[in-house]
């Protein structure tokens, strides 16, 4: 499959060349600044060579027909990327301790700490946005065809990442630890353990043992905070780079222009 030619740098990131005469003590502070920040970015690029992944990345060809439908991936990577940053300002307080350390906890955090309850707000209501947002994503892409060759493994990523997200939510529930978490946390262990084969053995991972105890919830805290969002993290990156080299599916309603110049890198032709 050929590849499309690095665009140029933009005109931000480009030195400007200097004035006959002019050095760099001539420069007021706000150019110097400019000027300081362009010069420690090249010398960057120069020995990571990044300027031409970041280029394959964000500068390529979309196909005709390009809507906001398409954001749909970019604003579900918002919303995981607000509930790492919110979890990480949450879990500098929270406590998993089932004898009322957990509980306390998210109380201090929402009464008392500084803009507690605006973080955890944020984290508990982007939970819900971030798995609508990844549904509406999965439907677009199933609707569109856009899972079709050569983009199955886009989509097999996607499917693993919507479970991820769903399993994210669910360990999230127990940990503030009241009345409403744990017995909701009960009902969907023991609707795991009713499935066939590993139902038994996977409620017997989630509880931490046969019974429910101070183990359960130190598990649920650990597949919640770390198990899940590192998963989550190292399938995205695999997900972007395949979007980035495979591009992105026009509309099923857009018919094919034959002087398309993304054409001819979409469905290359055959070789004899």
């Amino acid at each position: 499959m050929p590849r499309l030619p690095a665009p140029p740098l933009p005109k931000i990131l480009q030195p400007k060349p200097k004035k006959p005469g002019d050095n760099a003590s001539g420069l007021s502070p706000v150019e110097g600044a400019i000027d300081g920040g362009i010069t420690a970015v090249d010398w960057i690029d120069e020995r990571t060579s990044l300027s031409p992944t970041v280029r394959w990345l964000l500068f390529r060809k979309v196909p005709r027909g390009t809507n906001w439908a398409y954001t749909l991936g970019s604003a579900t990577l918002f919303a995981f990327l607000n509930q790492a940053v919110t979890g990480v300002f949450l879990a500098m307080f929270y406590r998993p301790d089932v004898t009322g350390g957990a509980y306390e906890s998210i109380r201090y955090i929402n009464d008392d700490v500084f803009a507690g309850q605006l973080v955890h707000g944020m984290h508990k209501w982007g939970a819900s946005v971030m798995i609508i947002l990844i549904f509406l994503h999965m439907g677009r892409v199933f609707f569109y065809g856009a899972y079709k060759y050569p983009r199955e493994l886009t989509w097999v990523i996607g499917v693993v990442l919507l479970i991820l997200t769903m399993a994210m939510g669910f360990t999230g529930y127990l940990l503030p630890f009241d009345q409403r978490s744990y017995w909701a946390t009960i009902v969907g262990v023991n609707i795991n353990g009713s499935g066939p084969f590993i139902g038994p053995f996977l409620s017997d991972f989630l509880r931490g043992g046969p019974d429910w105890g101070a183990t359960t919830l130190a598990r649920f805290y650990a597949i919640h905070m770390m198990l899940i969002p590192g998963a989550i993290a190292a399938l995205i990156g695999v997900h972007i780079y395949l979007v980035s080299k495979l591009g992105t599916t026009a509309p099923p309603w857009i018919k094919p222009d034959p002087e398309d110049p993304v054409l001819e890198y979409e469905h290359p032709p055959a070789e004899v």
